[in-house]
């Protein structure tokens, strides 16, 4: 997977306390294949979810976590920054730093509530809120059901703020043969949606098309 355009992008990248850990985690290398430079914040909850539902277990520092993740999503030096929860300096916190699209994944109800109401109690509600104010690109990835009317409010507010709601919720028309095409299938939506080139599954009719090419030839 290569993309020239995205060589010197960077891309913010939280994961919160929501079930889902294998998607941010799998879109984690797929940025890091891309090329692009991922800024990465880890919630203490998303800590737990992480050991809790891969193998993975994240050392509790930022400076040990960034040398685990790179080296286990095989990135170059400096590719991968993780700040901590209170890093007010840290590049996402403020609207003067890189202007780079925000993805929460996967998002849980409680920062989709924070969010919400622009409530910036640590670094990743932080960068949600300057994402907003500064209309940024912001791709929220929801984990949970059913939805109640809070979480429904929270997401219809953040949409009409300019949010992208995209529920983990992958489909089946691509035949999946394991769980991880099923996270494939969510993890090439939120590569499109960054406008990174993916070919972890063809989109919506191209199988089509290029049969149609084909018989063309």
């Amino acid at each position: 997977m290569t993309d020239t355009a995205a060589q010197a992008r960077t891309v913010n990248l939280a994961f919160t306390g929501a079930s889902g850990a294998q998607y941010g985690l799998r879109l984690l290398q797929c940025l890091v294949a891309a090329g692009c430079r991922i800024n990465v914040m880890v919630s203490r909850a998303a800590q737990v979810v992480i050991a809790t539902e891969t193998e993975l277990k994240l050392p509790g520092t930022p400076p040990a976590m960034q040398e685990f993740l790179t080296d286990w999503a095989d990135a170059e030096p400096g590719q991968i920054l993780v700040f901590g929860r209170d890093d007010w300096f840290a590049p996402p916190a403020s609207g003067s730093g890189e202007k780079a699209p925000l993805v929460v994944c996967p998002c849980s109800t409680g920062t989709l509530s924070a969010l919400a109401t622009g409530a910036s109690d640590n670094l990743i509600e932080r960068a949600g809120d300057v994402a907003l104010k500064e209309r940024r690109q912001l791709i929220l990835v929801p984990r949970e059901a059913p939805f109640s009317e809070v979480h429904l409010e929270s997401m219809l507010k953040l949409t009409r703020m300019g949010a992208v709601i995209m529920p983990a919720s992958p489909g089946f028309y691509h035949k999946p043969e394991s769980v991880q095409d099923l996270v494939d299938f969510i993890v090439a939506r939120l590569l499109d949606h960054l406008g990174i080139a993916q070919d972890l599954m063809p989109r919506w009719g191209e199988a089509r098309s290029e049969s149609k090419r084909n018989n063309q030839d």
